[in-house]
């Protein structure tokens, strides 16, 4: 027992009981989970469902109610501290504007103790972004690249992008999320992301959680999903034969019945039609129906 309490390694980010409430509603209804290191989580619900709210707690930037350890601090209290181990994008038009990128990377260099400004300015090699170019001269997908740049410059354990690619075409999503897994990622960094794009990002995902009105309803390893979630396109002469094993979701497509289950014999469902492992998007609608009240 001591010896695997020796090798596994303590969680990035850690919360118990994690609450919160506005204007006396409540948000968030009580969080438990761990993310350890090396993983790429995806955190995934419909707007207004607490995923900001959960980032800003993990990123100190509100208060709440329970227990959260980012790197084993309380990230409201030991914020700035935090910071030098922890970047955060949360949208393309964050950076200050008015600053030249060469402007942004001096103030960088002087605020934030982990960054490199030759490793940032190698990142945008390549690119159409100059140095003395103004931010807000710059497209959104320039944007996006030079704040890519800016936080793989820094030497963060944890990165926490919260719809980073909003707004921009395919191509840049694409790009951003490639470099990402190419010159950032290692086995002591951990990646969170929040999107609407969920399968452009499925690719990457070590990890899903699916959270619905303040609650998480999914918190998984992507490799555990395919052993409990299967999607069947159903014979039609076997739609009553199917439905009789409980689907948690159906739907009609181009005239076919597909169904989602969870936990239901792969080997009994393939009697029934064609088997696979449902798409997270497929997912996501499946288990992101609101309970009728």
């Amino acid at each position: 027992m001591n010896d695997l309490a020796q090798t596994t390694p303590a969680p990035i980010v850690s919360a118990r009981g994690l609450k919160k409430q506005f204007g006396g509603r409540e948000i968030l209804h009580g969080l438990d989970f761990d993310i350890p290191p090396g993983r790429i989580y995806g955190l995934v619900g419909h707007n207004g469902a607490g995923k900001t709210t959960t980032l800003n707690a993990i990123l100190g930037l509100t208060s709440y109610e329970g227990t959260v350890r980012v790197l084993g601090e309380d990230p409201y209290a030991k914020r700035a501290h935090l910071m030098e181990n922890v970047a955060f994008i949360s949208d393309v038009a964050s950076l200050p504007r008015f600053l030249r990128v060469r402007e942004l990377f001096a103030l960088l260099t002087n605020i934030h103790p982990n960054f490199d400004p030759a490793k940032a300015h190698g990142f945008l090699e390549g690119t159409d972004v100059k140095m003395d170019a103004r931010i807000k001269n710059l497209s959104k997908g320039m944007i996006a690249q030079l704040h890519l740049a800016v936080v793989m410059a820094i030497n963060a354990k944890l990165l926490v992008l919260d719809e980073p690619t909003l707004g921009l075409d395919i191509t840049y999503r694409k790009r951003f999320y490639r470099r990402l897994l190419e010159d950032y990622m290692t086995e002591e960094r951990t990646l969170l992301i929040t999107t609407h794009q969920v399968d452009e990002i499925e690719f990457m995902l070590s990890d899903i959680m699916f959270i619905r009105d303040g609650e998480l309803i999914l918190h998984m390893q992507m490799e555990t999903v395919s052993g409990k979630y299967a999607q069947v396109l159903v014979r039609p002469a076997h739609v009553d034969a199917a439905r009789a094993l409980k689907p948690i979701y159906e739907e009609t497509r181009f005239g076919q019945t597909a169904m989602v289950f969870d936990g239901v014999d792969r080997g009994h469902l393939a009697t029934l039609g064609d088997v696979s492992t449902p798409t997270l998007s497929d997912l996501f609608v499946a288990l992101m129906q609101r309970e009728p009240k």
